[in-house]
């Protein structure tokens, strides 16, 4: 379904701008049918036109976090933006993409904007990408930049202190994976969690992924085909670091302060709301915002939709109260 079959629940904004997505890119193919190549090659034009007036940032620069044997990682770049006036810590933010496509490049507006409002440099791993690099290989690089969050980035502007980890959509899945992987290990877990639309199970029969199935935007077979790509075996999804939901209520109540977010027009919307039905039946209390009106990715459009761009203020005062509760 495109977006005027739900014309009436988006906002006028956000169908403005659909509508003027539509008449500047014209049709565009579905980029799970591509070889992974071009759909990537098309998911950074697409987004090209969300990264125009990036806020200028103090530093804005690279950094390689070494491969891990241990864990099995790679060497992964890094892309650290440092917001004039930065205070002491970081936000590692990972990006989505359905485990398969984007970078650091088509979410540094959107990164961007978090430093801002967070006040913290945002560190974006450029992780390795599905189908080539299934799970678990992108959770690693992950893991290995929350470890290396602060030992590899202070030529670049940073200073240790609180680290709050994020991700949207596929990335907030990673986010929530590496912290989980953390926490079995034993070892040190952040301040706070920033979780935007994520996709934290492969159920694909949830109320919302039956409402959306067809879009606007993300659809359910796309979402089916990511998973395809990224945890090809079934029984692999069984693992809550491939499928969070599926993580034990230990493990949830030792999780550190998290923050969802969902949008309310998204085949992933229920991802979000049974994530924080199980956070709520162990005895926590994580806020949970579902913005209305919107489509999946819309914090990509903060250039353009001011419901993103208050979302993201509403994530920075979000982490500043995260970050006074473990002082």
């Amino acid at each position: 379904m495109n977006a005027a079959g739900f014309s009436k629940e988006l906002s006028a904004e956000m169908r403005a701008l659909l509508l003027r997505v539509e008449q500047e890119l014209g049709p565009q193919p579905d980029p799970t049918l591509l070889p992974p190549h071009e759909g990537r090659a098309q998911s950074e034009r697409i987004n090209a036109r969300n990264n125009v007036n990036l806020p200028p940032m103090a530093q804005a620069e690279d950094v390689l976090v070494a491969a891990d044997a241990k864990i099995g990682s790679s060497a992964c770049r890094m892309r650290v933006l440092v917001p004039y006036g930065a205070g002491a810590g970081a936000v590692l933010f990972v990006h989505g993409g359905g485990f398969a496509f984007c970078s650091p490049e088509t979410h540094e507006r959107c990164a961007r904007v978090l430093a801002n409002e967070t006040r913290l440099p945002v560190l974006v791993p450029d992780y390795r990408l599905a189908p080539e690099h299934p799970f678990p290989a992108g959770l690693y690089d992950v893991v290995a930049c929350l470890r290396g969050a602060f030992t590899t980035t202070l030529e670049a502007g940073v200073s240790a202190g609180p680290l709050i980890v994020s991700g949207d959509s596929a990335g907030a899945n990673l986010a929530l994976a590496a912290v989980m992987h953390e926490e079995r290990a034993g070892h040190f877990l952040p301040s706070g969690m920033l979780l935007f639309y994520g996709t934290f199970g492969a159920d694909f029969n949830t109320q919302s992924y039956g409402r959306f199935a067809e879009g606007p935007g993300l659809t359910r077979r796309k979402m089916q085909r990511y998973w395809n790509w990224y945890c090809p075996d079934e029984n692999a999804r069984r693992d809550p670091l491939a499928a969070p939901l599926r993580a034990g209520d230990t493990v949830l109540r030792a999780l550190p302060p998290l923050y969802l977010v969902a949008a309310g027009i998204d085949p992933l919307l229920s991802d979000t709301l049974l994530f924080a039905e199980r956070l709520k039946a162990v005895g926590r209390h994580d806020p949970v915002t579902v913005v209305p009106g919107v489509t999946h990715g819309f914090l990509q459009n903060t250039n353009e939709l001011a419901a993103a761009r208050e979302a993201l203020t509403a994530a920075g005062e979000a982490v500043r109260g995260m970050i006074r509760g473990s002082q």
